[in-house]
């Protein structure tokens, strides 16, 4: 494993010869953002779906989701025509000399274990057209050891053999962050079978690692391992202070001050040891059970057994989220008029997949109460997948009559709201504070009954 530094200062084009055109096989969150911030870089990319529906809007300047910044760069590499979309396969074989990989990986139904079926499709078809040297780069998160058998597919089906090569770069792209993650990355890990593949990758990523990005060079293995080694790290201190929560609340005590004691201890830091209502995305919660679940096929599941333990923290958070909003309701949901404040997994995103919010919004509709779900970016997500509820963009208006309010994602426009204001539009003042956002004492003072996870 070697980690550098290294700048080079002329751009793409640099002493290694001329850029080398790009192609991105996937144009969800993770390839769209890949596509168009490369292109703002100065390459030559081409994004690539199976989705007509996806090119089209993306071709036409449209991104299919909601990402801080990301639209204006996709008006500005269209404009620059470096950036073009297809839906066609050999015209991404005959065009590219660094193929990424950035497809899904889903949770296979019934099972920990991740859904392949994406990558392996897109690395066959895109293999079937590699004609000369080429190197195809995985972005997508993937159970270690799927590098190896890539890489044997790649060779069988490439017209190129040998000379088209596979490589491993894993994305760490946060939600709501996307474009400085891939503009500003904290570190680039490549990992390589031979110096020629790290050749082309130092190439893809001239620019980036010419502001002094760290740059990790190690084997497939390794780096298939560090995006989800560094995911379940996360995913464990978040249940940490969340478990710590649990105990606060058998102990009266406030974990809100537990959590800013340990946050002094230069061993520990405070990033992320926020209790409240957990994690959820497309990411966190899949990543750690196919984690587990391949640990388990290797042999090694007790390693990581711990993993199921933070899994079931986090889904025992939303579960005592709904029991908060019981309690102060009186002892019962039947009819009781709930405003749910976020639908999507976190805030500055319209993500819903695994979102504590809705499942929260969910039980207590399921449980009678009538559910009023606000969100300002992802009520459209929301209402395709559970028309069952109630859905509003003012939060205000929404909370009109409400017995119970409750913040489930921490949008700024919720952070900020009135206490007073939204005082007067509520037949009665109860909050729950699912994420730990508001400042309690001000809700308080409002006249507000205020409860928090972890907190007296």
């Amino acid at each position: 494993m070697t980690i550098s530094a290294t700048a080079t200062e002329n751009g793409p084009g640099n002493e290694t010869g001329p850029a080398p055109r790009l192609t991105v096989i996937g144009t969800g969150y993770l390839g769209a953002t890949h596509a168009i911030c490369m292109a703002v870089l100065g390459y030559d990319v081409l994004g690539v779906d199976v989705d007509p529906d996806k090119i089209e809007r993306l071709a036409s300047g449209e991104v299919p989701f909601f990402e801080p910044g990301l639209p204006e760069l996709l008006a500005k590499a269209l404009d620059s025509g470096r950036l073009r979309f297809t839906t066609s396969f050999a015209e991404a074989g005959a065009f590219g000399d660094v193929h990424f990989i950035c497809v899904g990986t889903p949770q296979q139904k019934g099972s920990y274990a991740a859904d392949l079926t994406y990558v392996d499709a897109a690395v066959t078809e895109l293999a079937r057209h590699i004609r000369g040297p080429a190197l195809v780069v995985g972005k997508s998160t993937v159970p270690v050891g799927t590098a190896a058998r890539l890489t044997e597919l790649l060779h069988k089906t490439a017209p190129a053999g040998a000379d088209a090569q596979l490589a491993w770069n894993p994305e760490f792209l946060r939600e709501g962050y996307a474009v400085d993650d891939t503009l500003r990355p904290d570190r680039l890990v490549f990992g390589t079978t031979s110096a020629w593949a790290e050749e082309r990758l130092r190439a893809a990523f001239a620019p980036v690692i010419a502001q002094g990005t760290p740059v990790v060079v190690t084997d497939l293995p390794t780096a298939e391992l560090v995006k989800v080694a560094a995911n379940s790290f996360l995913a464990t201190k978040i249940s940490y202070i969340n478990a710590m929560a649990e105990v606060c609340e058998a102990t009266g005590a406030d974990v809100t001050g537990l959590a800013t004691a340990l946050s002094y201890d230069d061993r520990i830091g405070g990033r992320f040891l926020k209790p409240g209502l957990g994690f959820g995305g497309g990411c966190l919660p899949k990543d750690i059970r196919a984690f587990t679940h391949r640990a388990e096929e290797l042999g090694v599941g007790q390693a990581v057994a711990f993993l199921r333990e933070v899994d079931g923290i986090n889904q025992r958070r939303r579960a005592r989220t709904v029991d908060l909003v019981r309690e102060l309701a009186g002892g019962a949901l039947a009819g009781r008029r709930i405003t749910a404040l976020g639908a999507a997994f976190k805030p500055n995103s319209d993500d819903i997949r695994d979102a504590p919010a809705l499942d929260v919004a969910r039980t207590l509709h399921a449980a009678g109460a009538v559910v009023t779900v606000v969100d300002p970016a992802a009520v459209p997500n929301a209402r395709r997948a559970y028309p069952e509820l109630t859905y509003a963009t003012d939060a205000l208006a929404a909370a009109a009559g409400s017995d119970v309010v409750v913040l489930l994602t921490e949008w700024a426009q919720f952070r900020e709201i009135d206490p007073h204001v939204m005082g007067d539009v509520v037949a009665h003042r109860r909050i729950v504070d699912g994420r730990h956002a508001l400042d309690s004492v001000q809700w308080r003072t409002a006249g507000w009954d205020y409860r928090a996870l972890g907190r007296p």
